[in-house]
């Protein structure tokens, strides 16, 4: 894959994974104003989190990261690449179905080891019954991430990344259908808006499978069912991604730590939950996309021994990855209260909870960085089919991460588990890139790449100062019903065009480079 392609599949995936994190937007406002901060709201979030935390094991962390490099090594020397992928698809199907009906029998324990303070008020139990609804998702979720792979490593890179809009348009018609057909003057009405929610959760799964699985057939690969067998390959992939399980997930299971520790503080599960909502954007946007494109052509040109060409790669989407997210992290740390309370101050959702939120929104914003560098930093091992070291790096990660949340909850309660977070993930930038020396040139950063990182720095800081000075300037504006949408993107459109009006002429990046791009793609 040349650059210019690399970047065009970056902006391919950017733009689906943007529209998917809007209209995720629009479903959290939704679920924030119906729903609040209280005892439903914290027991649906807790729902979906279990099979989307078990899906980075899965699908993304585990399975993906191990599949792509051998099955983009196949398609290159063409040597059964078809097949293999048939073989993958089966033996995750009986895997996951196992593991399903499982996670359904056993749904107390999941949801008392995900939030273990929830045993003391009537959460446990909601959390329970939505669990088990939304729990076949991972099932649904996991095939459709496996096929992604496939259309990814082939260049598809469209049905993939469009693929998880369907999920939140399915939430939005779900809140809007249970609200005309009468849930407001139900005896319980967020509780029938929550199950709605948890029935939205599988189906949504059902639809992103079957969108990919169109997809892969028209790009000639067939998905039916068929009995598993367990081939040689099959036995190396497993192999594989054991360790790959821990890597993958390492923001997951952070965020595991950390959801444990806030279910012991009333309403902190939602804030951190609707924080995450913000930070996920970039990181979503961003690093997401560098990790679909990237992964595949590091392994291609890896398997035909182009150092100089990997390298290359690597530099390119460091660079574009730390140009989109340092300013965004500026953001998130320089305004956290006009964005929470513009997005989700109405109805059930109070000032209170928007300044709890919003602390947690900065305190994210100081690692967000690190969480999109470690998209970019693990395909130099997973393309390698190296994934114990990785392993091991998210094994100090996750000790750093509990040490921190459980010591600073009695400090500073609920925000001890976003300060575990975000110091954990630096801690596993650190590793990976100390790991990373061992590697040759493919991970030597050039001088392009050294050049421009300082200048990206100084037009992140000076549009922070524009923003922070701006938002303090437009309280009143910010703060009023009819026209905040207005004024907060105002706020943001000022952002943008200091950031990168500073960034051109600086040197940090060439406008150009962008517009290309996005002629492209």
């Amino acid at each position: 894959m040349k650059p210019i392609s690399l970047i065009r599949g970056f902006v391919t995936v950017g733009v689906w994974t943007l529209l998917s994190r809007i209209l995720g937007f629009v479903r959290d406002i939704m679920i924030a104003a119906f729903l609040g901060a209280g005892p439903v709201a914290e027991a649906f979030l807790i729902a979906f989190s279990l099979p989307n935390m078990f899906r980075r094991f899965f699908a993304e962390g585990a399975f993906n990261m191990a599949f792509i490099p051998i099955f983009s090594k196949k398609l290159e020397k063409n040597d059964g690449a078809g097949e293999f992928a048939r073989d993958a698809f089966a033996g995750m199907a009986l895997l996951l179905t196992g593991f399903t009906a499982l996670g359904v029998i056993f749904m107390p324990g999941l949801v008392w080891l995900m939030a273990s303070g929830f045993a003391e008020d009537n959460r446990f139990d909601l959390a329970t019954q939505y669990g088990r609804i939304a729990f076949p998702y991972i099932l649904f979720i996991s095939l459709s991430a496996l096929i992604s792979g496939v259309l990814n490593a082939t260049g598809r890179f469209m049905a993939a990344a469009a693929a998880p809009v369907l999920l939140n348009v399915i939430f939005i018609t779900a809140v809007i259908a249970a609200i005309l057909t009468g849930a407001s003057e139900a005896a319980h009405p967020d509780r029938v808006i929550g199950m709605t929610l948890a029935w939205a959760v599988p189906v949504g799964g059902i639809a992103q499978l079957a969108l990919v699985w169109l997809a892969a057939r028209r790009a000639g690969y067939d998905f039916r069912p068929r009995r598993p067998r367990l081939t040689p390959d099959l036995k190396r992939l497993a192999a594989i991604a054991a360790p790959a399980a821990l890597a993958g997930g390492v923001v997951q299971i952070n965020l595991l730590i950390g959801r444990q520790v806030a279910s012991h503080f009333d309403g902190a599960v939602a804030w951190l939950s609707y924080a995450d909502r913000l930070y996920q954007l970039p990181l979503g946007v961003v690093g997401i996309a560098i990790g679909v494109v990237l992964l595949p052509d590091l392994s291609r040109r890896l398997g035909a021994n182009d150092t100089a060409g990997g390298r290359d790669a690597f530099n390119r989407a460091a660079e574009v990855t730390l140009a989109l997210t340092i300013p965004a992290a500026v953001a998130l740390i320089a305004i956290p209260v006009p964005l929470v309370s513009v997005l989700f101050e109405r109805g059930a959702f109070t000032s209170d909870d928007t300044a709890a939120t919003a602390l947690a929104v900065a305190v994210y914003g100081l690692g967000l960085p690190a969480f999109v560098l470690q998209k970019v930093l693990q395909p130099l091992y997973f393309a390698r089919e190296d994934t114990r070291r990785p392993f091991f790096f998210a094994v100090v990660a996750m000790l750093i991460n509990a040490a921190l949340a459980v010591g600073l909850a009695s400090v500073i309660g609920y925000l001890g588990a976003a300060f575990g977070t975000t110091l954990a993930a630096w801690a596993m930038v650190v590793l990976l890139w100390r790991g990373s020396r061992g590697m040759g040139d493919a991970a030597v950063l050039d001088d392009r790449f050294r050049r421009r990182f300082w200048r990206i720095l100084v037009a992140s800081a000076v549009m922070g100062v524009v923003v922070w000075w701006l938002a303090a300037g437009m309280t009143l504006l910010l703060g009023a019903a009819t026209i905040r949408y207005a004024a907060l993107l105002f706020l943001v459109v000022v952002g943008i065009v200091t950031y990168f009006g500073v960034g051109q002429l600086v040197g940090a990046f060439q406008i150009s480079e962008f517009r290309s791009a996005m002629r492209r793609r």
